[in-house]
């Protein structure tokens, strides 16, 4: 059984798979396959990008961060979620999938926008507004069904990347916070900014000399310099009406 299964691979999912990754939390993304920020041309509103960045760029980076983190993922479309037993939410879920063998999971994170007919079965409090299905959490991100989340636009969050970034690291967090993971806050810091003050360093924390954080550094560079050498021979992904047009 995993700790948590994130279904839906885009800014959200990921950004929740990160922190639940890196606070120790066996994460599965289940990938539908296409995240709608893959049919942007350009992403010009995403703070640390002076010019924009390729969306299919950010994409690929944001997967590759969850998988060194220790992410797992899978490509499929869930159909179905429902209770391990019926009437014991800390049993954990059952997963249901096109093609693929059923997944169990203690908790779920639902960033599928905007597919949410999956849930269902569990009564969580879906929003209908048009031909649209939101699902209503509360601030962190947490249904009325105990261990069952909602990230990015299917909880009705703005509909721009940053803001499903955010909120998808936010809900990671509540995962993180309801779960047994012994965990602080998620800070690599310089060396001496906890014991130099007596303390221990906090679980989830680090603490790193500058000989580590100019190797760390210069990894960085090179990785990022490699991602951007190149342009990306990948073309946005357009809206499914204007293609049947």
């Amino acid at each position: 059984m995993r700790d948590v299964c994130i279904v839906g691979g885009g800014t959200a999912g990921l950004a929740a798979s990160i922190f639940t990754a890196r606070a120790g939390l066996d994460t599965l993304v289940i990938d539908g396959g296409e995240s709608i920020l893959a049919r942007n041309a350009s992403l010009e509103n995403y703070p640390g990008f002076p010019d924009g960045v390729d969306a299919r760029r950010y994409l690929q980076l944001s997967r590759e961060q969850a998988r060194n983190a220790g992410a797992e993922f899978e490509l499929g479309r869930v159909t179905r979620v429902e209770p391990v037993a019926k009437g014991d939410l800390e049993q954990g879920f059952v997963l249901e999938t096109e093609g693929g063998e059923p997944i169990e999971a203690r908790r779920i994170i639902a960033a599928s926008w905007s597919d949410s007919e999956y849930l269902v079965p569990l009564d969580v409090g879906r929003i209908q507004r048009g031909s649209k299905y939101f699902v209503d959490t509360d601030e962190a991100g947490r249904t009325a069904v105990d261990g069952v989340y909602a990230a990015g636009r299917l909880a009705d969050e703005p509909h721009q990347a940053i803001v499903a970034a955010g909120h998808g690291a936010k809900v990671g967090l509540a995962v993180i916070h309801d779960s047994d993971a012994n965990f602080y806050h998620d800070w690599v810091v310089p060396e001496g900014y906890f014991t130099g003050r007596g303390r221990e360093v906090p679980p989830g924390c680090e603490e790193i000399d500058d000989a580590e954080r100019r190797k760390r550094d210069e990894l960085a560079r090179t990785r990022m310099l490699e991602a951007f050498e190149d342009p990306l021979d990948e073309e946005p992904t357009m809206h499914p009406s204007v293609e049947q047009d």
